[in-house]
């Protein structure tokens, strides 16, 4: 049995990050947030079968695969309306991911490199929109609608090669950022891979699955930690994975190693 997710209704989307830290939308809201259809999203999907394996994983696991892009959201015009955009997306120049140890005590204070991110999507105009309603929330959350938003990308599979695969190796943790956007992509032959949300101030939180594609988690990462429990294969000589697309959003520019 799987707890379903406490869904937001789009119209409660910004009373409900103020008021909780996080909300989920269900695909069709996820669309109509950014100004994107639901076929576009879908098209990516494929891309997934194709992630090389994460090479920096410092438990030894071999069930990890990802990308990585960088993007700046430069400030839109005054008054647009959720899924016009933030402004002029622009792609930089492939970097490595970093985080502190404070945020990541299992993976931070190191360079790491990914290979970047296709073509087929980063190029494609649905991806502009979908980063750009994400700075608009950003925005709208946490206020700096005058700066550029800082976005990573990071499509993820977790898959059950180990017999067991770990989402979140580094337990629960913050991102270090303003916005985090878990957006489920698939859910294949496994079990598993429970959402866990907790207030960073306290014991309170909530815990579901989710399992629709193209459904996402909201998290304002100033507020709350996070976490996904492990998965493993309903079927073991069949085996599973769950592909999830990770998208972050920080004010004031990328983190890095301080110089």
């Amino acid at each position: 049995m799987t707890l379903p997710p406490p869904l937001t209704a789009l119209s409660d989307l910004d009373a409900q990050l103020a008021g909780s830290g996080y909300a989920v939308l269900d695909a069709e809201s996820l669309a109509r947030c950014v100004g994107v259809r639901s076929h576009e999203l879908a098209a990516w999907a494929p891309l997934w079968h194709d992630l090389p394996p994460d090479q920096h994983l410092k438990d030894g696991g071999r069930y990890r695969r990802r990308r990585h892009g960088c993007f700046v959201l430069q400030p839109g015009a005054p008054g647009h309306e959720p899924g016009q955009g933030q402004g002029v997306m622009q792609a930089v120049p492939h970097r490595a991911h970093w985080q502190p140890v404070e945020y990541n005590a299992l993976h931070g204070g190191i360079e790491r490199w990914f290979d970047p991110l296709p073509a087929a999507m980063a190029e494609a105009p649905a991806w502009s929109r979908l980063l750009g309603g994400l700075a608009q929330q950003a925005a709208r959350l946490r206020g700096g609608a005058d700066q550029p938003w800082y976005v990573e990308a990071h499509p993820f599979r977790i898959d059950t090669t180990d017999g067991i695969g770990r989402p979140t190796p580094e337990g629960a943790h913050r991102d270090g950022v303003e916005l985090v956007v878990v957006i489920l992509v698939a859910r294949q032959g496994i079990k598993g891979g429970e959402t866990r949300v907790f207030d960073a101030r306290g014991p309170q939180g909530v815990r579901f699955t989710l399992a629709e594609p193209w459904s996402a988690l909201l998290l304002d990462d100033t507020r709350v930690i996070h976490e996904s429990t492990p998965i493993q294969p309903i079927d073991a000589a069949a085996g599973g994975y769950r592909d999830t697309l990770v998208l972050t959003f920080r004010r004031g520019g990328f983190q890095g190693p301080a110089l």
